[in-house]
């Protein structure tokens, strides 16, 4: 949210959304009275009455629109300061905000400032709310930056006072009411369009002996020429006998040509006009900032400087995570290609076949709905094994149900309700075999799974085993979420582990682990939530390798709901960090068993912790980009990510053997299901962070 928030002001101060770039032209004028626009530069409204002041003769009050600007205003102060000149600039809000410190050194120099809108719109077109919103957005930027407010405004695409039509005239006249001074222009360098330096001086020159208000750029563009042409104006212009003074101080050498000044005018316009020199003239145009309006615009220039240095930061932010990210996609495709070769060679085999056999052990906790189907599916091995269905105190009557079946081979141990480790710690206690094999109460097995699991244990170094857990109702459109999941980010990781030797999981839905190595690391503990990270990180330190199992294939039940699966995930988040931090020492461990510290450790905590986490960040820095900068590049690169991850979710299908049609609902998984993911795993570390507890979670089957 904080991020959203100052991702919106930056792109409101780029105003590319929402900025109406609309220009009126060739309205008519006929509101307008005729001695405004034939008269002087300057349009005020003392006592409600349109007046226009002109600049006295051989005068010049220098102009300045559209800054400040970091490159171009500096060089423009260095020379008016050469020359000893004073100009105005009329600023745009979002600019001031943005450069502050130049703002100040302007106003330090003695220069006069004017509002030129906050985002530079023709405010002809806009509601009287924006207008308003556009004039005091930029006094607060004026007075967070330079502690002062102004009553000089000039409105953006304006020039001379023949352009004010109808539908800007009302704007005029609310302002003038209001207090401020309408500046316009006599002469127009037109040095935007970069006509060539002597064609700018010439162009700013007014008629021979006659003042003008004249207007030159110091920001909106490249300002090389503009820079060039302002000592030679100012040299030629003193050298006819011209001098340079500001809006205030014209408006205080001249009397109103549209009619006398009242004597008893009040507001700013009355006390420029009785001003007796420029420094008065000054303080008539700049008044302190105070209050309310200081702190609000100091607030506005603070979180400015937050959102200037935040847009450059994540953009580095993402420009690392893009590389971590598509590196990883990449060692993933290459260690997955070379584990899946390796795995399939005619030749590869892990030692003599592995034929003894197995126990099995399934928790269970009021699992009446999927008991049945768990243990069918068990007597179906062709691998000999012993069933033991563990009941932690259902209530459903799971091991009745069990019982009933008169499965062979199965036995039902019944304790009172522990919690699953306590359920797989007693399992092994009671399991004949010297492999046992867990599963979760929901999930199925193929005839040949627990044969193809066990396989590898013929290498003595091998500790446990991670099997191939598939979706089963992965109809819905929540299950397909899932199925990709489980086939990309579950099992294709695996494999880029099980090569790097750092497997940090071993999923609870199909597993095999060596009984010795289990009571070795003290048997499954209940510290975390996560009890198949936990054993699998202590089975790593304690110097046994665990491998991953392609062909042994469960079948398994993921969540229904979003409440479900929200519920389960967080659990998923929150016990993986608890097991991560309880083996933070595995970081230093030496030799072998050090691997996982060496290796998996940083994996795991980077792409499955911290990506994760900073991923909403990088949604949110592309929307902002979409919107505010180039919705093309944005969305190109946006699409460019997922044609990658796609790329990477086709060849997991493909290694296992997957319709590739549920791929279609891959872009809908990134625009929804990840944030849901991404969610989670923020609520999981706000609850680490704050000491909260869980407790195990059933989920609906």
């Amino acid at each position: 949210l904080a991020l959203t928030c100052v991702m919106l002001l930056d792109g409101y101060l780029r105003a590319e959304v929402g900025g109406d770039q609309r220009v009126r032209t060739g309205a008519s004028a006929n509101d307008v009275p005729e001695d405004v626009l034939d008269g002087g530069p300057i349009l005020t409204f003392p006592g409600g009455r349109a007046t226009t002041v002109s600049v006295p003769d051989r005068t010049i009050a220098l102009t300045f629109d559209d800054g400040p600007d970091a490159t171009w205003t500096p060089q423009v102060l260095e020379i008016l300061e050469e020359y000893d000149v004073p100009g105005t600039f009329f600023l745009v809000g979002s600019m001031v905000a943005r450069h502050p410190d130049i703002v100040r050194d302007l106003v330090e120099q003695g220069n006069e400032v004017g509002v030129h809108t906050f985002t530079h719109v023709d405010l002809s077109y806009q509601s009287e709310a924006r207008v308003t919103r556009e004039i005091e957005q930029t006094q607060l930027a004026l007075a967070g930056a330079a502690g002062i407010t102004t009553t000089l405004f000039r409105a953006p695409y304006s020039s001379e006072t023949d352009a004010i039509d109808d539908y800007s005239w009302p704007v005029y006249k609310k302002l003038g009411e209001e207090g401020y001074t309408s500046v316009f222009i006599d002469t127009d360098s037109d040095d935007w369009k970069r006509p060539g330096v002597s064609k700018i001086v010439e162009w700013a020159t007014p008629e021979d002996g006659e003042g003008a208000s004249v207007l030159f750029h110091d920001a909106g563009g490249e300002r090389s020429q503009t820079i060039e042409a302002l000592p030679k104006y100012i040299e030629k212009m003193k050298a006819k006998g011209y001098t340079f003074t500001t809006v205030s101080g014209a408006m205080a050498a001249q009397q109103p040509t549209g009619g006398p000044a009242a004597a008893g005018t009040s507001g700013a316009e009355g006390t420029a006009a009785r001003a007796a020199d420029s420094d008065d003239a000054l303080q008539a145009a700049h008044h302190r900032a105070t209050g309310a309006t200081l702190w609000e615009g100091r607030a506005l220039v603070a979180a400015v400087a937050v959102a200037e240095w935040t847009v450059p930061a994540l953009s580095v932010g993402l420009l690392v995570v893009g590389v971590a990210v598509m590196g990883r996609f990449g060692l993933m495709l290459i260690l997955a290609r070379r584990h899946h070769r390796q795995r399939n060679r005619r030749r590869f085999g892990w030692g003599p076949p592995v034929t003894g056999p197995v126990s099995v052990v399934v928790p269970a906790y009021n699992e009446k709905e999927c008991i049945a189907n768990t243990l069918r599916s068990l007597a179906r091995s062709t691998h000999p094994i012993e069933i033991i269905v563990v009941d932690d105190g259902s209530t459903d009557g799971t091991a009745e149900i069990a019982e009933s079946l008169g499965l062979p081979g199965v036995r039902v141990i019944r304790q009172a309700n522990a919690g699953k480790p306590a359920a797989l710690d007693n399992g092994v206690r009671h399991a004949r075999y010297d492999i046992v094999v867990m599963m979760d109460g929901d999930t199925v097995f193929e005839p040949d799974t627990v044969r193809h699991l066990v396989q590898p244990f013929a290498d003595p170094a091998v500790g446990a085993v991670a099997g191939n857990a598939k979706v089963g109702n992965r109809r819905t459109l929540i299950g397909a979420w899932q199925h990709i999941e489980y086939v990309m980010g579950f099992n294709l990781d695996r494999r880029m582990y099980d090569l790097l030797r750092c497997m940090p999981t071993i999923p609870g839905a199909i597993g095999a682990f060596r009984r010795e190595a289990v009571l070795q690391v003290g048997g499954m503990s209940d510290d975390t939530l996560a009890e198949d990270t936990d054993i699998t990180i202590a089975l790593h330190r304690a110097g046994w390798r665990v491998v991953y199992q392609e062909h042994a294939r469960a079948w398994t039940e993921a969540p229904g709901s979003l409440k479900q699966l929200w519920s389960q995930r967080y659990r998923w988040s929150y016990g993986t960090m608890q097991a991560l931090w309880k083996h933070r020492g595995s970081l230093k461990d030496k030799g072998p068993s050090g691997r996982f510290g060496r290796v998996g450790m940083p994996l795991v905590v980077l792409f499955q912790v911290v990506t994760p986490l900073f991923a909403p960040l990088i949604d949110v820095f592309t929307l902002y980009s979409m919107i505010f900068i180039d919705f093309r590049s944005a969305l190109l690169a946006w699409l460019a990510v997922l044609g990658v991850q796609l790329l990477c979710a086709a060849y997991a299908f493909r290694l296992d053997r997957e319709k590739y049609r549920y791929l279609l609902m891959m872009p809908l998984q990134q625009l929804a299901y990840r944030q849901m993911m991404y969610l989670v795993l923020i609520h999981s570390c706000v609850t680490a962070l704050t000491g909260g507890r869980l407790r195990w979670q059933k989920l609906k089957r």
